[in-house]
């Protein structure tokens, strides 16, 4: 997949690559504390500490990269902004 893509980053979508990429990793990194809050739920539920203690690392752990990938995001539109390639789907 990669290897059609490597001279136009911009592929089906319109959007660049890198900006897709770091709205996936957001999404699937707030979905992962969205389950694993689940699974803290469960592990209560059991009376199981140990398992709460590992998911609730574990959630943590997501939401910590969701917010590195948000403020990556943010740092990228900005710079695309200055080069004048964002809103529109201009290319670089």
């Amino acid at each position: 997949m990669s290897a059609q893509k490597s001279d136009n980053s911009q592929g089906d979508t319109g959007t660049r690559d890198i900006t897709y990429d770091l709205v996936s990793v957001i999404y699937h990194a707030l979905q992962g504390a969205e389950t694993t809050a689940l699974y803290i739920a469960d592990a209560e539920q059991e009376g199981n500490q140990e398992l709460v203690a590992f998911f609730t690392e574990a959630k943590d752990e997501y939401q910590r990269r969701g917010d590195r990938a948000k403020q990556l995001l943010a740092t990228h539109l900005g710079s695309q902004q200055g080069r004048g390639a964002a809103g529109g789907g201009g290319q670089s």
